[in-house]
C-alpha cells in the first residue's frame, strides 16, 4: 500500500485538497492533529516535554499548554531543534501504526497531511509527495480571512516553513491552488494515477 504525503505552505489549501481525497474514500492522517493528541496521550512524550520545558507545560488538570512551548521556543532555535527531535519520531511511529490499520481495511493508498513534511524528515515515511502551491499574496489573503492574522503574524508563520520554491522539485505531483485550474479535477487526476500505482 502506498503512503502519499500532502504538503504545502500555510494558506496553500492542503487541507482542502485532503478533504477532496477524503470524499474519494482515501484515509487521511493529519500530522498536526495527531501531534496535538499525542501531547496529551503519549506518556513518553509527556515526560520528555516536561523535562524540556518544566511541569508548567501541562495545566493543573494535565492538559498540554501550547502557549508555554511557543513562548519558550520563539527565537530559540536550539530548543526548537530539541523539541523536534523529541516529537517527530513519535509521530512517525504513530503514523506507521495508523497506516497498518488502514492496510488491514483494504485501502489502496493513504495520505499523510503535513505542513512541514520535508522540514521534519517525514518525506522519508511516504512513497510519493503531492505539493500544493499558491502565491504568497493568495496565501496571505486566505490566512488573514480565515484566522484573522495580521501581516506580522502571518510572516512569522511563513518563516518557519521552507519556501515552496525549495521543496517543489522534490514533489512527485503538484497541485496549483491559485484559481488557474479546477482543484477537484487536479485531485481526481492524481487519485487515478495513485490508484494505478497501488495495484
Amino acid at each position: 500500500m502506498l503512503s502519499v504525503g500532502v504538503t504545502g505552505n500555510i494558506g496553500s489549501g492542503k487541507s482542502t485538497v485532503c478533504t477532496i481525497f477524503r470524499w474519494l474514500g482515501v484515509p487521511v492522517y493529519e500530522a498536526d492533529a495527531a501531534v496535538k493528541s499525542l501531547y496529551n496521550s503519549h506518556e513518553g512524550l509527556k515526560q520528555g516535554l516536561m523535562a524540556l520545558f518544566g511541569e508548567g507545560v501541562y495545566t493543573a488538570t494535565g492538559v498540554f499548554d501550547a502557549s508555554v512551548v511557543r513562548a519558550k521556543v520563539f527565537e530559540n532555535a536550539e530548543l526548537m531543534e530539541q523539541l523536534n527531535t523529541l516529537v517527530h519520531p513519535i509521530v512517525f511511529e504513530d503514523f506507521a501504526v495508523w497506516k497498518r490499520e488502514r492496510q488491514r481495511e483494504g485501502h489502496l493508498y493513504v495520505i499523510k497531511e503535513a505542513a512541514i513534511l520535508f522540514e521534519s524528515g517525514a518525506d522519508a515515511t511516504v512513497d510519493k509527495v503531492v505539493g500544493v502551491l499558491a502565491s504568497l499574496e493568495i496565501r496571505a489573503h486566505r490566512v488573514k480571512e480565515r484566522d484573522g492574522l495580521d501581516e506580522g503574524d502571518f510572516m512569522r508563520r511563513v518563516q518557519v516553513q521552507w519556501p515552496q520554491e525549495k521543496w517543489r522539485e522534490r514533489c512527485d505531483f503538484l497541485i496549483y491552488n491559485d484559481g488557474s485550474a479546477s482543484l477537484i479535477e487536479q485531485v481526481l487526476a492524481i487519485h487515478q494515477q495513485l490508484q494505478l500505482m497501488s495495484k
